[in-house]
């Protein structure tokens, strides 16, 4: 297994990471200081970094320095812009972690502390989340005087349904870990400490599987789901029949019916 810092294809600023595990690209967050606040330096450096990957990474795992995930946007950023400034910089945004759920590799984010605002919309547009004990989720527009801008008014309610989100909105309440679980926030639940080990882990069962169907997953599945239900099996049996054409898939089916691939049982 080899591990450690690699060189970015691009220039990331000093409050981004990156070091990588075999086939899994790790992507920091550090700005512990700040909560790790998304400055418009960071998230334009998780651009860079997401439209051009390192080579052969299979998998992505954002991660954070400190106690929390993400306190949301960085207000100091904010305050001097007007109507059309406004507009142009959640589109920038948009474009952003469009590049992170519509990448080419899956994304999971390792989540703790604070996953509040604009730290929320980055997590939602990771396909898996993990989260620690510690973690707690709130949207707290509503007392700023603002609106989510980052993707969350889409993608959030996907995860959790329309009336949750206004309620985190309107009432400042805050979800914990447990409670967001259950309500589709993560995946998954971990102990404090415990939640980048696991994301890891994730990662590289991830890395393993065939590349045409991770691809499926996050690119076909959720068009398949929005879609209407005839479009939805035409879309799938396109997709089925893609990826079982593959070179790859032939030799994977092949190992399993040999008796030489893994079985679910062994996991």
């Amino acid at each position: 297994m080899s591990t450690g810092s690699i060189a970015s294809p691009v220039a990331l600023p000093a409050t981004l990471r990156v070091t990588r595990i075999d086939k899994v690209a790790v992507l920091t967050l550090a700005r512990p200081e700040k909560r790790n606040a998304l400055s418009d330096e960071t998230v334009l450096g998780i651009e860079r970094f997401f439209t051009h990957l390192p080579e052969r990474i299979a998998c992505v795992v954002i991660a954070a320095d400190g106690d929390h995930f993400c306190a949301g946007l960085d207000l100091a950023e904010m305050a001097g812009r007007d109507t059309i400034a406004g507009i142009q910089h959640s589109r920038m945004w948009h474009r952003v972690f469009d590049a992170i759920e519509q990448g080419p590799v899956p994304v999971i984010a390792a989540l703790k502390g604070a996953v509040v605002g604009g730290g929320l919309e980055l997590a939602a547009a990771a396909h898996l989340r993990v989260a620690e004990r510690s973690t707690f989720y709130a949207l707290p527009e509503g007392m700023r005087g603002i609106f989510v801008g980052g993707g969350g008014s889409v993608r959030i309610p996907r995860l959790i349904g329309v009336s949750r989100m206004a309620d985190l909105m309107l009432t400042g309440r805050r979800y914990d870990a447990e409670e967001g679980a259950a309500l589709g926030l993560s995946q998954y639940v971990a102990d404090d400490g415990a939640g980048l080990d696991l994301a890891l882990e994730l990662a590289a069962r991830i890395a393993e599987n065939a590349f045409q169907t991770n691809f499926a997953v996050i690119q076909a599945l959720p068009r398949i789901a929005e879609a209407n239900p005839r479009e939805g099996y035409l879309m799938e049996s396109m997709m089925a029949a893609i990826a079982q054409g593959t070179d790859d898939a032939k030799q994977r089916m092949q190992a399993f019916l040999d008796g030489r691939a893994q079985k679910v049982t062994d996991r």
